[in-house]
This record gives structure tokens, C-alpha cells and sequence, in this order.
């Protein structure tokens, strides 16, 4: 029974919990990049580019064989076209968590409290209350 308290406990920290939230919303995000990338942003740029849809490009190392009409082997290509893609989804997933950290810095900064004003020093109490100390006893 030891060992699985102690797998619940580990499962329940917070670091833990914080972790898979992070992953989940993580993955919903990149998904969000990935929309954004597809069907907004490389768009207008493959129309710039004369019409050129990046998901289409690749280098075709041998062609699928065709038999009757049907595929017998599929054609063995390199989609550097999909690389590209990725590699772009990636450059704005890193930017937008960039921009979210620096965001969330900027806060921290702000809301750490103001420095309490410097008073006297240990030693400048301890010499007050020896002089309280000795006005007393005269």
C-alpha cells in the first residue's frame, strides 16, 4: 500500500499537476500555431511566391507504380515542403512564448513590493537601548 500513497502523492504535487496542465494547453496552443500558419499566414505567402502551396512541395526519389489504375507502390518522396511548414510554426510557437515571458516578467517587476525604507543598523539598536538601559539605572 506504501508504494501507491506514495504514487498518488507524487502524482498530486503541484509541480506535477502544473506540468500536465501546461502540456494540455501546450498542445491546444501549438495546434492554434498550426491553424494559423496553414491557413492564414502561408496563404498570402505561397500566392507572393506565384502560387506555390508549401505542403505540395517535395522531391520525388522514386515514382509510385501504377497498375490498372490502382497504386501498387507508393512513390518515396522528400517533403521539404512540410519541413518548411514546421519549421515555421515552430519560429512563432517560440516567438508568441517569447513575447508571453517577457510579458509575465514585466509583471513580476511590478508587483514585488517597494523597498521598506533602511533604519538603523543592529548595532546602532543595540547602542540606543544600552543608553535607554543606563539612564534607567542612574
Amino acid at each position: 500500500m506504501g508504494f501507491l500513497s506514495d504514487f498518488k502523492k507524487f502524482l498530486l504535487k503541484g509541480d506535477i499537476v502544473n506540468l500536465a496542465t501546461a502540456v494540455i494547453v501546450g498542445g491546444a496552443f501549438g495546434k492554434i500555431v498550426s491553424s494559423f500558419t496553414n491557413d492564414v499566414l502561408m496563404p498570402p505567402i505561397g500566392l507572393l511566391l506565384g502560387g506555390v502551396d508549401f505542403s505540395e512541395l517535395k522531391i520525388v526519389l522514386k515514382d509510385a507504380v501504377m497498375e490498372n489504375g490502382e497504386v501498387i507502390a507508393e512513390a518515396v518522396a522528400i517533403n521539404y515542403g512540410s519541413f518548411i511548414q514546421t519549421v515555421i510554426d515552430f519560429i512563432i510557437i517560440g516567438f508568441c512564448i517569447f513575447a508571453v515571458l517577457k510579458a509575465y516578467e514585466s509583471t513580476q517587476k511590478k508587483e514585488e513590493a517597494p523597498a521598506a525604507p533602511k533604519g538603523p543598523s543592529q548595532e546602532e539598536l543595540l547602542i540606543e537601548i544600552r543608553d535607554e538601559l543606563r539612564k534607567q539605572n542612574q
